[in-house]
């Protein structure tokens, strides 16, 4: 992820925010205040109906069968149609080129360019090679799960199951598919 030092052009694949902003539908007036303000890690939903896909003029942004909503960067005109219609901010544009302020290019990835809109893809290309996204392989506590919610003996399904879990804005009727445990 580039560490870009202005907020304004941070690319946000994941990103924090307080959870009184993240979860509006799970705030009361007697949430304790120190949860409120506690930051949340923050991702693409992976909407099972993405707005984001719908708005898109050149296809750029797609639905995978297996539910992973995916953004090809060449194709992606600039226009932010896609960021108007994320209801949870999930897009970023690129105002800068992002490249400038990778420590080191890797060339098994893509790497965007100014003018494109971005997002997490869940590492579409580490998944392609069997491989986990790199935020669960990177998570040192073991706090980022993946796999398939529609198998009911998968190991996330299971987890889902045994804990609490939230997610974002599902009145909107996105159905997002990316689950808090709480």
């Amino acid at each position: 992820i580039p560490k870009i030092p202005d907020k304004k052009h941070e690319v946000k694949w994941i990103w924090q925010e307080p959870f009184g902003h993240a979860f509006p539908s799970q705030s009361s007036p007697y949430l304790k205040r120190d949860l409120a303000e506690k930051p949340v890690l923050l991702f693409c939903n992976h909407c099972d109906n993405p707005p984001c896909v719908r708005v898109c003029p050149t296809q750029a942004t797609w639905k995978r069968e297996d539910g992973i909503v995916m953004m090809d960067s060449h194709r992606c005109i600039g226009c932010r149609y896609c960021i108007a219609a994320c209801p949870y901010g999930s897009r970023s544009f690129n105002w800068v080129d992002p490249r400038a302020f990778l420590e080191e290019v890797n060339p098994d990835f893509p790497t965007r360019t100014k003018g494109v809109v971005e997002k997490c893809n869940l590492c579409g290309e580490r998944l392609a090679a069997g491989k986990i996204p790199a935020c669960v392989e990177a998570c040192p506590h073991g706090a980022i799960h993946f796999g398939d919610v529609s198998d009911p003996d998968s190991p996330v399904r299971v987890l889902l199951a045994q804990r609490f879990a939230i997610r974002r804005k599902p009145g909107l009727g996105t159905e997002p598919q990316v689950y808090y445990l709480v």
